[in-house]
């Protein structure tokens, strides 16, 4: 096939496997996968120029809302296995449970990702890609993603096995080039995958380089290495996994010729990326070579730093590597600390909110001088709903240029007395909720039934159990104020045992309520994924957030939902105590102490519990004064809530998350 010259010159830049064979027609005509290949030429030529300083983003999770967000049209057919196609819901209403599913036909998200910590790393690539930043990501093809969930009655969730088609994804593209790890007693060898992060305006690309040790010549065990997201099971495995990102990522960027500036480390687990750029060097050497790292903490919580066995690390690495690995992060003991390490090899550090940097120093108290923070933020043309964007399209006025400037959401106050305003606001809300009930048909739910939603990684600080503490008070309030739908989604890795229990006790108590589900309707989703949170963000009265203060570092499903008009009913933790004084919504129960260390096993449910269905208690009421069976009080507080959640969402958001990433941790 004749090759056009956008064509010619994307692929002297990008040497794709099986061109001719395989990805001939979707890279052809000065398109690639549908969008313009111009802006991947333009991307690719910038890495590879010392002047732009790129940077590069590790991270071991992307999740890109690639099923919706820039979708990749694809000449073949898609592969089955990359659809989502049917779930089961586990509710209150077991009738509707036992006949019906929910039918999903779309694309699969791309699986290499868990959840929060994943999508905040892809909604900052999406950022770098709309600030034309000379960036590239580099992270893990998981070849059987994390895991597909399921809900068994009387068993809770039951892991199973993800099955994609990695060959026919739209957009991800297999490259000629190798790379190889070399250990104590072994090479491991990665083919390099490509998948391109376009700019919202599809006027620009960054690549994202994915490693992938499924291939010849590893062994039957290796090449099973990059299958499973998070495998901890085996400390060999999981140690190998992170080996794999920091090393194997920092060897892809020299084959490739990207010629880096700034290695930001998103978490621990890219750490080893040093230890591969370090080898050889001498002290002084070393010292500079600091300048270029920057690492980002996500988690205060103890199971969040990953620490391993020297002895276990001295067999598996180089001597040379084990050295810089036990310089830089020896822990007190016989252990490891990958938290210390990627913290001694950086020249900045930043924790991901306020309140996080403060615990942050508790912990650390040797790093507090360094130790700074950067409030993470969302991806604002991913999360925003389609009619909250015509919504704030419709009043040029306030929100003009909206799409390249996401601050001017700030100017929903200028409209809080603006009555056709407030109308349209609530419209496109009961809009957005009605689309959600219909997704639920079988199971009867109302728009104008008062709405809360906890979704989220189900761990134990997390509390995801706490609004079902004492369900016959809930039930009670649903008598006096008004009928309550409850809706939960979230995952439980599956060596947590503890978020395991939280499941099978949630289901069990769900159980009990199959008698009162005209007062009380409870619904548990399997599979919580972008797609399924892009709809719940948008279409829920509440969105409740109760983690235990102050092990929330950051949190990031709230700000999504405030987007989008969503009140809040949440803890002080997180996002959120940045946000106390703008009055979006009710913040509740127990406050960490200042200066002292917490302890993330003293759940407080019973006290907290109380205080959440006082919370709760004040807004089902505002909510049934201001919607009175589908009539509507514009001029009620609930809608002054919801315009102070916009006007909030100026801030939280990747756009002022970036801009403070190139000021204090980039210095570009």
């Amino acid at each position: 096939m004749e090759k056009d010259n956008a064509t010619s010159e994307f692929l002297s830049l990008v040497d794709v496997e099986n061109y001719d064979d395989i990805y001939s027609k979707d890279i052809s005509g000065g398109r690639y996968f549908g969008q313009p290949v111009s802006c991947i030429i333009e991307g690719e030529k910038r890495l590879r120029q010392k002047a732009e300083r790129p940077i590069a983003y590790f991270s071991m999770e992307y999740g890109l809302a690639t099923s919706f967000y820039n979708k990749f049209s694809a000449a073949r057919p898609v592969s089955a296995n990359n659809r989502n196609q049917e779930q089961e819901v586990f509710s209150n209403y077991r009738l509707a449970d036992y006949f019906f599913g929910v039918k999903i036909d779309r694309l699969m998200d791309l699986p290499i990702y868990s959840g929060g910590l994943g999508v905040l790393a892809g909604d900052t690539i999406k950022t770098m890609a709309d600030y034309k930043l000379p960036a590239v990501g580099i992270g893990m093809l998981w070849n059987t993603g994390y895991f597909r969930q399921k809900f068994w009655f009387k068993y809770g969730q039951m892991p199973e096995r993800i099955h994609w088609d990695v060959s026919s994804y739209p957009g991800l593209i297999p490259l000629k080039n190798r790379v190889k790890i070399s250990l104590k007693s072994e090479e491991i060898h990665l083919r390099l995958w490509k998948y391109y992060v376009y700019s919202y305006n599809q006027d620009y690309a960054l690549p994202l380089i994915l490693l992938d040790s499924n291939i010849e010549p590893n062994n039957e065990n290796n090449r099973h290495l990059t299958d499973q997201l998070y495998r901890s099971d085996n400390g060999w495995i999981k140690a190998i996994q992170r080996i794999i990102l920091g090393m194997g990522g920092a060897a892809a960027l020299k084959e490739l010729g990207y010629t880096i500036d700034k290695f930001h480390l998103n978490e621990g687990h890219a750490v080893f990326a040093f230890v591969e750029k370090a080898r050889g060097l001498a002290k002084n050497e070393i010292q500079e070579l600091k300048k270029h790292f920057a690492y980002t903490c996500h988690t205060p919580v103890e199971a969040g730093h990953d620490k391993f066995n020297s002895g276990d690390l001295s067999n598996i690495l180089k001597k040379d590597d084990f050295e810089i690995v036990r310089e830089f992060g020896r822990e007190d003991g016989d252990l490891i600390n990958l938290t210390l390490l990627a913290m001694n090899v950086s020249s900045a550090i930043n924790a991901v909110a306020r309140k996080h940097r403060d615990v942050m120093h508790l912990q650390f108290p040797a790093y507090k001088e360094r130790i700074q923070y950067v409030t993470n933020g969302v991806h604002t043309h991913t999360w925003i709903s389609d009619r909250f964007k015509a919504l704030y399209e419709k009043y040029p006025a306030a929100f003009k240029e909206i799409k390249s400037n996401p601050f001017v959401l700030e100017n929903a106050q200028n409209l809080k007395d603006d009555k056709n305003f407030r109308q349209d606001l609530w419209q496109a809300h009961q809009d957005n909720k009605g689309e959600f009930c219909s997704f639920l048909d079988k199971w009867g739910l109302g728009r104008d039934i008062f709405t809360v939603c906890w979704a989220r990684r189900v761990a134990a600080y997390k509390r995801p159990s706490l609004i079902l503490q004492d369900v016959k008070k809930l039930l009670e309030m649903a008598k006096k104020y008004g009928p309550i739908q409850i809706i939960f989604a979230g995952k439980a890795h599956p060596q947590d045992n503890l978020g395991f229990t939280y499941i099978n006790e949630m289901l069990d108590k769900i159980d009990t309520l199959t008698g009162v589900y005209e007062h009380l309707k409870i619904i548990m989703l399997e599979n919580y994924d972008i797609a399924l949170a892009k709809m719940l963000i948008s279409s829920v009265d509440v969105w409740l957030n109760n983690p235990l203060p102050p092990f929330e570092a950051s949190g990031t499903s709230g700000m999504k939902a405030i987007l989008n008009g969503v009140v809040q009913v949440s803890t002080l933790d997180g996002w959120v105590v940045e946000a106390e004084d703008k009055n979006i919504g009710k913040i509740f129960g127990y406050r960490a102490p200042e200066g002292k260390p917490a302890n993330e096993y003293d759940l407080r449910l019973a006290d907290d519990s109380r205080e959440l269905y006082l919370a709760l208690g004040e807004m089902i009421k505002l909510y049934y004064k201001t919607n009175n069976k589908g009539k509507v009080d514009i001029h009620s507080q609930w809608i002054d809530l919801m315009i102070n959640c916009i006007s909030a969402g100026a801030h939280f958001n990747t756009y002022r998350m970036l801009d403070e990433y190139k000021r204090l941790i980039w210095n570009i």
